[in-house]
């Protein structure tokens, strides 16, 4: 594959709007270069996750997926899955849906929704716990809940200001490596209307503040179910370029809705 020329796509994901959402690189490939080639490319394209794609030739998914940050290989991205999705099914109106194997998050599904997509995503289930050292590191106000699995870290503020005001220390987040921290608060009051909101941090995954996060909402989805006693509302991840999500539990799956716009198409010259 040394020298190969392959398709290249920079898709904005969960969003509407070019320039906001979260930027995904998505590159479909013949078959897996090394993983030292793989992760020197998420360094190059420097956005929080390059998605590659290989066809998959087992029978269990159409495609082979793998995300990687410009630091490490993650287990599983939901903004870049779906925005793989969007390329694929753009390139064959007739398609509904595309399937991709995971290494470690299963088989997720990207279908077509009206005019948006659909991602399926399983269930990242939480409970309440407590993190007091970290929670002086994500900056005042103290949350009012924790909750809590390996991994993820959701912290429920009181309200979607106290979200906005969050100041974290990075640096001091380091040392929990690529777990996430998950700011959250009902969205009451918020511009964007959302029945909830919030802001994630992965400084261990070399993603300070991330823009659109929907590996965090298959978290925050059962966790605000069960709060608002409902299984479908609306979120807004309230980073500097915004994000959209519908969230919808069914069963042990998390589905968010969202759109898609592509930024760049073009050919990535492998080394």
């Amino acid at each position: 594959m040394r020298d190969a020329k392959v398709p290249y796509f920079h898709v904005d994901a969960f969003t509407a709007r070019a320039l906001s959402g979260n930027q995904a690189a998505v590159m479909m490939l013949e078959a897996w270069p090394d993983d030292a080639t793989l992760q020197a490319i998420g360094a190059e394209n420097m956005f929080a996750e390059t998605a590659f794609l290989v066809p998959d030739h087992t029978g269990a998914a159409d495609f082979e997926l793998r995300w990687f940050t410009p630091a490490v290989e993650v287990p599983m991205c939901g903004h870049a899955t779906l925005a793989s999705g969007h390329v694929v099914l753009g390139q064959d109106p007739m398609r509904g849906r595309v399937t991709f194997a995971t290494l470690k998050a299963g088989i997720l599904e990207v279908a077509r929704d009206g005019d948006r997509y659909v991602l399926s995503l399983p269930v990242v289930p939480t409970a309440p716990g407590s993190f007091d050292a970290a929670v002086p590191m994500l900056g005042a106000p103290v949350p009012d809940e924790v909750w809590q699995c390996e991994g993820y870290n959701l912290f429920v503020y009181a309200s979607a200001h106290d979200v906005l005001a969050l100041a974290p220390d990075f640096k001091a987040l380091l040392q929990y490596g690529d777990a996430q921290f998950i700011a959250t608060a009902p969205g009451a009051g918020h511009a964007s209307g959302a029945d909830i909101v919030s802001r994630v941090f992965v400084p261990g995954g070399g993603i300070d503040e991330d823009a659109a996060t929907g590996s965090a909402h298959a978290a925050l989805t059962p966790m605000w179910a069960h709060k608002l006693g409902r299984t479908a509302f609306a979120a807004h991840q309230a980073s500097t370029r915004g994000a959209d999500f519908a969230c919808r539990l069914e069963g042990d799956r998390v589905l968010l809705g969202g759109d898609c716009v592509t930024v760049v198409e073009g050919l990535f010259r492998l080394p």
